[in-house]
């Protein structure tokens, strides 16, 4: 079996895909090492074939966003020290990208990056629907609960200090024993 044809595990897919200007997206230097090729040879590929790569497919980085990708991303810090802006790729500029690269390895790879956003998008979708259910449990339990949480409240605020009546009779005593030694 070549090296081309070896299947990449999910997880590094996984661990590829970013979230940056609101898309999931995988930065060259990535997809070039899942596809097998140099990140040299996979941006001549797109820059000969740009018109296959519109805005919603691919988009170059800023300066500021590739500085928040070396900061938060332990695999890319090499990026730290190259001068060039990386691209990043959306699930369907990936997919343009292996059929650009035209190789075995890089159509294989493809499908399963294209599976790992497809899992990505269930689990966001599936947390989703986990938050909505939360928050219809969390008003119905406000709701029936509303006294204990009132109880709650109302332990949870700090008592009112009570003033010492004991020291308040003795200043009482002292004030009306040294008005009557005045007299």
């Amino acid at each position: 079996m070549t090296k081309a044809l070896v299947k990449v595990p999910a997880e590094r897919i996984e661990n590829a895909i970013l979230f940056i200007r609101g898309e999931k997206v995988i930065l060259d230097s990535d997809l070039a090492r899942l596809y097998g090729v140099t990140t040299k040879r996979l941006n001549e590929q797109v820059k000969r074939n740009r018109e296959r790569f519109p805005e919603d497919f691919m988009f170059k980085l800023t300066s500021g966003e590739k500085a928040e990708v070396v900061a938060n991303c332990d695999h890319l810090k090499k990026l730290k020290f190259s001068p060039v802006l990386p691209f990043a790729f959306t699930e369907h500029g990936a997919i343009m990208a292996a059929n650009v690269l035209s190789s075995k390895g890089a159509v294989q790879a493809s499908v399963q990056v294209v599976r790992a956003f497809i899992r990505l998008r269930q689990m966001l979708a599936s947390n989703a629907e986990l938050a909505r259910k939360l928050s219809e449990i969390e008003r119905k339990y406000d709701a029936q609960f509303k006294v204990v949480f009132d109880a709650i409240r109302q332990l949870m605020t700090p008592p009112q200090p009570q003033r010492n009546r004991l020291g308040s009779q003795r200043r009482r005593r002292n004030e009306s024993t040294a008005v009557s030694s005045k007299q």
